[in-house]
């Protein structure tokens, strides 16, 4: 599986963003899609994830970020909104291995995208 995200940017506080991530080479349906995100000399952490049955968010995010996917187009989405600068991050999308369930934990990913840079102003 290969990801590709995009949607990053430039945004101020209160502004939205709509990451997407775009996977290739298997069909992923089965896959628990998760973004993750990474601020300057901070560790890698869980933003959201969807599989099949559900989405999951962490606690900051809940109420601002919505997280989807588009089995047809094989694409994840995290929309954001109501950005606040402590969002400022690269924001990554990751995939778990099939039929497995979704994690908080950057580790238990087996594919990642390559990151893209989010920015938020204040």
């Amino acid at each position: 599986v290969q990801l590709q995200a995009s949607g990053g940017g430039l945004v101020q506080a209160g502004g939205s963003l709509r990451l997407s991530c775009a996977a290739s080479g298997r069909t992923f349906v089965y896959y628990p899609m998760g973004w993750f995100r990474q601020a300057s000399g901070k560790e890698r952490e869980f933003v959201a994830a969807v599989t099949w049955s559900g989405t999951y968010y962490t606690d900051s995010v809940k109420g601002r970020f919505t997280v989807s996917r588009d089995n047809a187009k094989n694409t994840v989405y995290l929309q954001m909104n109501s950005l606040k600068p402590e969002d400022t991050a690269v924001y990554y999308c990751a995939a778990r291995g099939s039929g497995r369930l979704y994690s908080t934990k950057w580790s238990e990913y087996d594919y990642w995208g390559q990151g893209t840079q989010v920015t938020v102003s204040s």
